[in-house]
């Protein structure tokens, strides 16, 4: 993946734009990863597979539901699911 500071991206933005549609490109600031340009084919790719694992998901609960494997969680319970979920998607993501 090519990098590209956010001054050099402003100042040549046509070649970012070439070069996005080739390859994903990395914008930093500070010397620190804030963006990522990508072609529109690969970005619709990315959308529609994260469609796909969402409706996965979905189908997964829903059969799991129709099992009668379902758990009831008071208020309590739900914003610790809630913050169990966001700190298991911070890990699969790398951060």
């Amino acid at each position: 993946m090519t990098k590209m500071s956010a001054n050099d991206a402003k100042a040549r933005f046509g070649e970012l734009l070439d070069k996005a549609r080739r390859e994903a490109v990395t914008i930093e600031k500070h010397g620190r990863p804030v963006a990522v340009m990508l072609s529109i084919e690969d970005y619709e790719e990315l959308e529609m597979l994260k469609l796909s694992c969402l409706r996965a998901e979905i189908d997964e609960g829903m059969q799991a539901a129709e099992r009668g494997d379902v758990v009831e969680v008071d208020d309590v319970g739900l914003k610790a699911m809630v913050e169990e979920i966001k700190v298991t998607g911070r890990e699969k993501a790398g951060r």
